[in-house]
């Protein structure tokens, strides 16, 4: 009993297997983690560095450069990239991927802990790794006109946050803006000389007057106290009431010499929710979390706690990520059932028989329900990518079913014996085209396990889902499909004729056709040389890209005005930015940074970010309302710099370090040299048509106010130069001297001096220092005041200085751009002696990520071609059957060309792809044509196994276009990531019916020598 017959004899076991794993399936997709992108761990280490306000050049030499060495001596660092400002610097650490980023965080703080010491004193780091997670997956903005913007962020960080951490998969909650309550003690400065005081001695006061703390324990009838001293502050009066000194002449108080009143905390950060001041909260999941659950529990909770609101606060959300990761799993979710409805019309057309139709229906969910399964035992989740790959598999899957079906009841019509037995003769018969076909589409994902770079981290999940869902289509077409034939088909439907008069007059013509090219079967070159031009043509022609692009429904748009900008004026430009974001009418709702990032950092006070949420569909592109906004910007607020970019755009840069498609790295020892020619580089790309948003990588800090202390005239006044540095940071920053608990807050006590007596840089030239003996004296006595212009931030990069031109792409294609940028950078003379450039940004990664997949499509040829001489170890055949998928390549640049497709990662993943699927049917002709009998003549062979082939093919090929059609279209929110692979695979469909049927039975012609006496009643034997 061989394996096909014991299959036959537990079909009910198969069936009931078959039903547990779609049943499986589908309980595991209700479980299944939902996130916009697969899991990534990018390999990348990010590590802030702060030390006090140290002038740039001074910094660099002093604190990046350690920091750099120590770092770079790490096992596996492959890349260090600084910026050095004034007192900070920022390092980029790449690894490799595949790298534990755990450890490698833990290597690097170790690392830089060990220098600390030789670092300046008041030296401070923080390191954190780089993944998905930070960027938040929702926001919601409290907006109101009636209660204060304190009060708000009260109620966000001490109400609304902890309610919202509870949710399962949260990882953190951020709040931003609002402002932070704060007790400013206003110390009058002459009634504190007349009492011949400091602003010490009343931040002294104020601190030894506010205590709570144990001072012991006492036992008591059988009781044990813990015995607390109480003086802490419990109202402003209470402050007012301090004692500052006393003496023979009485008390004297706080009231005495200052002014107590609850403000806020100095705020140098703004945040706007729709034109309107507001508190944001941002959520950040957890890796693995859910974003969809995530997202639904707090709209929930929040939902539920509005009524515990004051009255005029409103809840808003300006970003919800589950939004498009529900948009776009509903696209794939349509284009599976509208691609499988497509396919099974076809196949009811071609097959004319609802019972073989239903067989090959039923497999494809099974497939889908199994692979979903497997994604659930692999830990995986379902995201655009796994999704697009189950998508993409569909007409592969059908295509299994459909052969193995076709070829049972072909093999079982006119035949004798029971139906099972015959079913079991067939399965047995197909067993090797299935296993070899199946094997030459799924050893081609083989390679793409070893691609890495953010081409292997994303497009790694799909090739997974597609190899599962192959593997398992196999074992479905093997197993299941026979099992149901058997048990569906009966006599009737096995002698129900092929085809009909089409097919009659299609064969009569194919067969006239093929004995006029196999007379002269070396005559296919004169069709085989246009294709190889036509390809050639379209592959220089065709446009380059590196990931495609998905209209996300938002978008992320950066600004910075003039370097030093107060806020007052940054505020007064941004609101002009905000008429125009209002007054687009697709804009639906939008929320602005000053200060701060999306992602939670903080930045210079003249810097941030708005992000744009726009309405549904319909509305055009996002592309065009980017384009619109930036322009009227550009056009009405000519003092401010900006940029714009999709929120998963902008955090793939930031995650990879490279946020911007054109990187123009020049590399010089000399800084003013590297100024120069930033400058001049920028002034030489911004012509070329396609480069927008350039900037030159000057980034220069604001003014500052340098106070220089002379330290003898110090010492003459009896202090030290710190002591002044002391004194001024208690004028002008003032002092929090202690911390009063009011519910769940700890407010500070601030005491500094009016507004008035530090609001001109010749108020602090006046300002009154008071010396040990008592005796006043002004400030412009010991020190001078000088102006410093902004200070240029310090890049390098693998520890060389360096500065980085920057450009986004608009209207055109990454290659074609980036050759344009090539060939002006490469003029003589460009470059002054002893400088160099270097191309970074997204096109280096595309670089980088075709060069991966080159490699792959090279291996998967290869591995292609063994199969192929493992099944008729026969070089000539192999080869033979290998130029057709090679062929059908060109065709497939040529359908891309056509289309306007980029050639990007998806498009080649699709490309790769074309190699299997057509080597599939290619197997498929020339295994009909083994199986018929060696006394036949080759030509009659190889054209009667056309005529047998031709129907599957074109049902297979047809039913799998039409369920590729949706995602080729694009079809709905986030399709567009899987848009080119399908287009690719698409192409290369179209060409495969007359490659294998016209082209490779010329090819073998040559192989086998068809070319030989012919008799002479052949022709018309083929044409009758």
């Amino acid at each position: 009993m061989n394996f096909n017959q014991w299959i036959h004899k537990h079909t009910r076991s198969v069936l009931f297997i078959m039903l547990v794993l779609a049943v499986g399936g589908a309980l595991a997709a209700l479980g299944l983690p939902v996130a916009l992108f697969p899991r990534v761990s990018f390999p990348r280490i990010e590590v802030s560095v702060d030390s006090g306000e140290q002038p740039a050049q001074r910094m660099a030499v002093a604190v990046t450069y350690p920091v750099e060495q120590a770092v770079r001596s790490i096992p596996g660092v492959q890349s260090v990239q600084a910026r050095t400002g004034r007192g900070s610097c920022e390092l980029k650490i790449g690894f490799a991927w595949g790298s534990d980023m755990a450890q490698a965080l833990l290597e690097v703080e170790s690392q830089i802990n060990g220098i600390l010491p030789r670092l300046p004193a008041e030296t401070s780091f923080r390191a954190k790794r780089m993944d998905t997670t930070n960027f938040p997956v929702l926001g919601y903005s409290l907006t109101s006109s009636t209660v204060s913007p304190s009060r708000l962020r009260t109620i966000a960080k001490y109400q609304i946050e902890p309610v919202v951490s509870t949710v399962r998969g949260v990882a953190r909650v951020q709040v931003q803006g609002g402002a932070t309550p704060e007790y400013h003690v206003i110390v009058d400065p002459a009634r504190l000389q007349a009492f011949n005081m400091t602003l010490a001695d009343v931040s002294q006061a104020l601190s030894a007057a506010n205590v709570l703390s144990a001072v012991g324990k006492f036992e008591d009838h059988d009781k044990l106290y813990l015995i607390i001293s109480n003086t802490s502050y419990r109202s402003i009066r209470q402050i007012q009431q301090v004692v500052l000194r006393t003496g023979a002449n009485g008390l004297v108080r706080l009231g005495d010499v200052a002014t107590v009143k609850l403000s806020t905390q100095p705020q140098w950060t703004r945040v706007d929710a729709d034109g309107h001041p507001a508190v944001l909260l941002q959520v950040f999941q957890q890796p693995g979390g859910n974003t969809v659950r995530i997202a639904a529990a707090i709209k929930r909770k929040i939902d539920s706690f509005k009524k515990n609101l004051p009255a005029g606060i409103d809840i808003a959300t300006w970003y919800n990520q589950s939004q498009l990761i529900l948009a776009s799993a509903a696209s794939v979710r349509d284009a599976v059932l509208i691609g499988i409805l497509l396919a099974v019309v076809v196949l009811l057309l071609f097959l004319r028989n609802w019972k073989i139709t239903l067989i090959a229906a039923l497999v494809v969910p099974a497939v889908l329900s199994s692979t979903i399964l497997l994604l659930y035992l692999f830990h995986m989740t379902f995201n655009i990518m796994t999704l697009g790959g189950m998508a993409a598999a569909v007409g592969l899957i059908i295509d299994d079913a459909i052969v193995m079906v076709e070829h049972i009841v072909r093999r079982t019509r006119g035949a004798a014996g029971d139906m099972r037995g015959r079913v079991i003769k067939a399965t047995r018969e197909f067993t090797g085209p299935l296993a070899g076909s199946s094997t030459s589409t799924m050893i081609i994902f083989a390679p793409l396990a070893f691609l890495s770079g953010v081409t292997g981290a994303f497009f790694k999940a799909l090739s997974l889902t597609m190899a599962a869902s192959l593997l398992i289509s196999f074992f479905m077409a093997w197993l299941a499909v026979p099992v149901l034939a058997a048990g569906f088909l009966d006599q009737r439907d096995a002698n129900q004729p092929e085809g009909g008069r089409i097919t009659a007059y299609l064969h009569r013509i194919y067969g006239w056709i093929m004995v006029r090219i196999l007379r002269v079967p070396m005559l296919v070159l004169v069709v085989l040389i246009p294709i190889l031009v036509l390809g050639f043509a379209a592959y220089k022609n065709v446009g380059s890209g590196f990931m495609p692009h998905m209209d996300e429904g938002g978008f992320i748009l950066n600004y910075v005005a003039n370097p030093g900008t107060s806020p007052t004026e940054t505020n007064r430009l941004l609101l002009e930015v905000e008429k125009i974001i209002l007054a687009n009418k697709y804009v639906d709702t939008f929320s602005r940074r000053t200060g701060l990032q999306l992602g939670g950092g903080t930045t210079r006070s003249y810097t941030g970010d708005f992000f744009i949420r726009l309405k549904g569909f319909p509305r055009p592109p996002i592309e065009q309302i980017m384009t619109a906004i930036r322009r009227r910007i550009r056009r009405r607020v000519p003092g401010l710099k900006i940029d714009t970019a999709q929120m998963m755009q902008d955090l793939i840069g930031d995650l990879t370090a490279v946020p911007q498609p054109i990187e123009i790295k020049i590399f010089s020892d000399s800084g003013p040299m590297l100024d120069a020619q930033a400058l001049k580089v920028k002034r030489a790309i911004s012509s070329i048509p396609g480069v927008v948003e350039v900037r030159s990588g000057i980034q220069i800090a604001g003014d500052a106010l340098q106070i220089r202390v002379n330290r003898i005239k110090a010492a003459l006044q009896g202090m030290t130069a710190g002591a002044i540095t002391t004194a001024l940071h208690q004028y002008l920053s003032g002092t929090v001297t202690t911390r009063i608990q009011r519910g769940p807050q700890m407010i500070g006590v601030r005491v500094w001096v009016p507004q008035a007596d530090r609001a001109t840089e010749q108020d602090i030239d006046n300002l009154l220092l008071r010396a040990p003996d008592g005796h006043l004296f002004p400030l412009k006595e010991v020190a001078s005041i000088e102006t410093l212009t902004g200070q240029q931030e310090i890049f390098s990069d693998n520890l060389k200085r360096m500065i980085a031109v920057t450009a986004r792409i608009n209207g055109r294609d990454m290659g074609s751009t980036v050759a344009a940028v090539q060939q002006v950078l490469n003029k003589p003379g460009m470059f002054p002696h002893g400088m160099y450039y270097a191309m970074g940004g997204l096109y280096k990664q595309q670089q980088i990520a075709f060069k991966g997949l080159l490699v792959v499509m090279i291996a998967a040829v290869l591995l292609v071609f063994l199969v192929l001489l493992f099944l008729y170890e026969h070089f000539r055949v192999a080869l033979a059957m290998l130029s057709i998928p090679l062929l059908a390549l060109c065709c497939v640049f040529v359908g891309l060309w056509i289309t306007h497709t980029e050639l990007n990662v998806s498009s080649m993943m699709g490309m790769t792809m074309v190699v299997g699927i057509v080597t599939e049917v290619g197997i498929f002709y020339y295994s009909e044509y083994n199986d018929m009998s060696d006394d036949t003549p080759v030509r009659k062979r190889l054209i009667d196994a056309g005529k047998n082939r031709m129907r599957p093919i074109a049902m297979t090929t047809i039913a799998a276009i039409l369920a590729l059609l949706p995602l080729a279209l694009g079809l709905g929110q986030g399709s567009q990531m899987q848009q080119p692979l399908a287009i690719a695979i698409i192409t290369g469909l179209c060409v495969q019916l007359p490659l294998t049927l016209v082209i490779l039975p010329a090819l073998l012609g040559i192989v086998h020598r068809v070319n030989v006496a012919w008799p002479p009643d052949a022709g018309a034997s083929v044409r009758h």
